[in-house]
């Protein structure tokens, strides 16, 4: 890590992230984190869609997984179907 900086948690449990961080990384207002907190440590994760390539992989994976387990279309369609009337 090149930089690091100090900066404190508000009342309403904002953070606010140093500048030269935020130009270095490139963030912009509006940009979205995952945040994962353990032990005594935070990690703010920058949230990005995938690359058309990338969801299409996902997509592959997904469709394989699927078919290993023997679903159909149908069974998703079914699955809908039951988790909207419930």
């Amino acid at each position: 890590m090149k930089d690091f900086a100090t900066t404190r948690l508000s009342s309403k449990g904002q953070v606010v992230i140093p500048e030269a961080i935020r130009r270095r990384l490139g963030l912009e207002s509006g940009t979205e984190f995952v945040v994962f907190g353990e032990d005594g440590t935070v990690v703010f994760q920058v949230l990005e869609a995938p690359s058309m390539r990338e969801f299409d992989e996902i997509v592959a994976r997904a469709r394989k997984g699927a078919r290993r387990a023997g679903l159909r279309k149908s069974d998703i369609t079914e699955a809908i179907r039951a988790v909207r009337s419930a």
